[in-house]
């Protein structure tokens, strides 16, 4: 009987061992996330509707899309920005989590206007950028832009799909 509770535990520990043996774990390879053009967006002076650029867009407008922004990219081109639309004109809030380039956020609200801007929002920050008024649109783009197209509230925007 003493012999078959020896074997008993043996073959536990055998099975033990044999279970907690190490995989080798496998490298999984990730494709870039690259800049995929979907639309034409301009960017005009609010007080003589003169042309400021023109943007080539990505539009973040499903649930998805607004969740993952720009996260996991490794740049952007100056002429090229992400609009994000929602459904409805409220207060937004964006953060830099996962986003490995600073941006500039531009608000827009639903008459396709400026109402904020957030500059030089800083690369893997957490902390919350407020749309500071209600907006239905969002456009990201390098930071510096804005400065360097003079952005002023009441600027307004346009835009088509491809």
């Amino acid at each position: 009987m003493r012999n078959n509770k020896i074997y008993l535990v043996l073959v536990v520990i055998l099975i033990i061992q044999l279970s907690c043996k190490e995989e080798t774990k496998k490298a999984i390879e990730t494709a870039p996330v690259t800049f995929k053009k979907e639309g034409k967006l301009s960017i005009l002076k609010n007080e003589s509707d003169s042309l400021i650029v023109n943007l080539d867009i990505e539009i973040a407008d499903t649930d998805y899309e607004r969740e993952t922004g720009l996260m996991y990219r490794s740049s952007m081109e100056p002429d090229q920005g992400m609009l994000f639309v929602f459904d409805d004109v409220s207060m937004h809030y964006f953060y830099m989590k996962n986003t490995e380039f600073p941006l500039d956020l531009i608000f827009i609200d639903d008459q396709m206007k400026i109402a904020s801007l957030q500059k030089n929002a800083q690369p893997l920050n957490e902390n919350s950028l407020s749309s500071k008024v209600p907006v239905k649109y969002v456009l990201e783009v390098i930071s510096g832009m804005s400065d360097k197209w003079s952005l002023e509230l009441g600027d307004s925007i346009s835009y088509e799909k491809d």
